[in-house]
């Protein structure tokens, strides 16, 4: 008789988080991460500075980075497959392939430009690609970056060839916000955490004066908050 009363009792626990919103993925509430749009000039928005980079290199550079996150995410984020991160990426490679060409094409002449020759502007652009993909590995900010991945991944299907710039000079500031450790928002109101504090009683599973077809009978046994 103990065990059906120990499911009864968690089961009404756990009905608490029943009610979350699907959307939630991970947290009830996540934190609010979305910031101004950026032009790629901001320290850190493109993983490294290029120096004497023009607005549309910059651009570029943009394109290149959501590009690698969204790929970073499609390897990365597996383990919730609602997110969809994988099948968004393949996704933006075909919609966006000419805008994506366009780019690396930019990036390209940019580092060829800013070399002293052919060769050192083809390993700067190397290095340039792989601290821009290790700088979206993440461990801390695991969820909160594959959350943030997953909606600019799904609106990305909904941006217009030619435009996938535009998303990311609009996202790409709080996709890099989401690389830090961020935890649960929610706090109830007049929410006091206590680690130590335990306020209610543990049912007397033991007592079957105090259960009455598997519930617990608060009339007889008193109640247990």
């Amino acid at each position: 008789m103990l065990v059906p009363r120990i499911v009864f009792v968690l089961a009404a626990g756990t009905g608490l988080f029943a009610a979350a919103p699907a959307s939630a993925q991970f947290f009830f509430k996540p934190a609010s991460l979305a910031g101004a749009p950026v032009t790629g000039a901001e320290p850190g928005m493109v993983g490294s500075a290029l120096p004497g980079a023009t607005p549309g290199e910059l651009r570029a550079a943009l394109v290149w980075n959501l590009r690698a996150a969204l790929n970073v995410a499609a390897l990365q984020c597996q383990f919730e497959p609602t997110l969809l991160t994988l099948d968004y990426y393949n996704a933006s490679l075909k919609d966006h392939s000419t805008e994506l060409r366009d780019s690396y094409a930019a990036l390209e002449k940019y580092f060829i430009r800013t070399a002293p020759n052919k060769k050192a502007g083809q390993t700067e652009l190397d290095k340039f690609g792989t601290r821009v993909y290790s700088g979206f590995s993440t461990v801390g900010g695991q969820l909160s970056f594959c959350q943030t991945a997953g909606s600019i991944g799904r609106d990305a299907l909904f941006t217009r060839r030619g435009k996938f710039g535009d998303l990311a000079e609009s996202r790409m500031r709080e996709l890099r916000q989401s690389l830090l450790a961020w935890g649960e928002q929610f706090r109830p109101r007049d929410y006091r955490p206590q680690l130590f504090s335990v306020t209610a009683k543990i049912p007397p599973f033991g007592n079957n004066k105090c259960w009455r077809k598997n519930a617990y009978d608060a009339k007889k046994c008193g109640p247990l908050g």
